[in-house]
């Protein structure tokens, strides 16, 4: 098998002649670009290539790579807004994948995890709730199930919820027990698509546009769920969802590490070709700052992912490191990104190049899968508890 070295090559090469010339002729709108129709012809050139789902097990067609493997890999993925898809490593499907590798019954891996892997269908993490039920705050879950003859009865709305319009099927957190704000008796639940009163009621249009599925409001009315579609155990998905959300923060780091490269890259080049006062752009100090404060940025991103990578590897659930790299890398590969925007001057705001638009994806990583905020609260928390107990 290839070596992570090797995979990362083919992949940056895989993207750079496939993906990036649609990414830039639809400016990062996958639906505009072609929906689920450009998913699946991507994926199949990934396939032939060898390159589709790094991250799956083996035995199901993935590569199987750990968490510090796939970080060169999908970071080179990310120099496209659609290079995840292209190689089946989006989310919310990567972190979908990762859960059900380790929670599901030998039963659900077939139904469930083996056409995931393979990019036959779609997935869907159904948590978020409007106000005031579950977000930053996961045990406000309103949702609710109730026993019901060989199996669960959900109902709830949902909404945020990445990729729901043509998923396959939800994995859908209910309160099974416990009083809204325990974070006690949460459970999973795979649900088919077509399951009745489950509906995908419209999209919520944010400022993102490259997450095939768009990020949707969804409603549970009375939806079955017989037990042998409960993932995990009863009463325990606050702690099954802990298994899923570190792991899926560091791929978005790397994810995002691609696309805040890709834009600094081009600065870069623009700055090296300008001519501005007798000189070059990149010869001027105050261009020269900016250039090496992104060059310190993407590698100070780099070192922690691969320190929260290394502990997730270990089989730590490495609760602080996960934490820290996702808050400083949304924050420091916003940087980079901004940085690159003014380098470019009017062109760094235009659809002539791509900063753009890959500022316009990058921003709302500082709130998707925890905020900066609820992050740093965490982490002083933890903090306090090590030094004073």
């Amino acid at each position: 098998m290839a070596s992570a070295v090797e995979l990362a090559a083919a992949t940056r090469e895989f993207v750079e002649r496939l993906v990036l010339p649609v990414d830039d002729a639809h400016d990062g709108d996958v639906e505009a670009a072609g929906g689920d129709k450009l998913r699946v012809r991507l994926q199949g050139e990934a396939r032939a290539a060898g390159l589709l789902s790094p991250h799956g097990p083996v035995e199901y067609g993935g590569l199987g790579l750990g968490m510090v493997d796939r970080a060169p890999v999908l970071e080179a993925a990310g120099h496209s807004l659609f290079g995840a898809m292209a190689i089946n490593a989006n989310a919310p499907d990567e972190g979908n994948v990762h859960l059900l590798d380790l929670v599901a019954s030998p039963a659900q891996r077939e139904r469930y995890l083996a056409p995931l892997v393979a990019g036959q269908q779609r997935s869907a993490f159904a948590m978020t709730e409007p106000a005031p039920g579950a977000g930053s705050d996961p045990g406000h879950l309103t949702t609710g199930a109730v026993r019901g003859d060989g199996g669960w009865v959900i109902s709830g709305r949902k909404h945020f919820i990445t990729g729901a319009d043509g998923a396959g099927f939800f994995i859908v957190m209910a309160r099974t027990s416990g009083e809204v704000g325990s974070a006690q008796g949460a459970t999973m639940f795979l649900v088919p698509a077509d399951r009745p009163g489950l509906v995908v009621e419209r999209h919520i249009h944010t400022m993102d546009r490259s997450m095939i599925g768009g990020h949707c409001e969804v409603t549970l009315a009375d939806v079955f769920v017989p037990d042998d579609d409960v993932l995990g155990e009863v009463g325990r998905g606050f702690a099954h969802a802990q298994v899923r959300l570190g792991p899926a923060r560091m791929t978005h780091v790397m994810r995002w590490s691609g696309a805040a490269r890709r834009a600094h890259e081009t600065a870069v080049r623009y700055a090296a070709e300008r001519p501005m006062f007798g000189s070059r752009l990149c010869d001027l100090g105050m261009a020269q700052q900016q250039i090496a404060d992104n060059e310190i940025d993407l590698a100070a991103t780099r070192a922690l992912l691969l320190q929260a990578c290394a502990e997730l590897d270990a089989g730590e659930r490495a609760s602080k490191a996960t934490s820290i790299a996702k808050t400083f890398a949304a924050e420091a590969l916003g940087r980079v990104v901004d940085r690159a925007t003014q380098l470019c001057g009017g062109l760094g705001v235009s659809q002539d190049l791509p900063v753009a638009r890959i500022a316009r994806e990058l921003r709302p990583f500082r709130i998707y899968d925890g905020p900066s905020e609820v992050h740093r609260w965490s982490i002083a928390k933890r903090a306090v508890r090590e030094v004073v107990g």
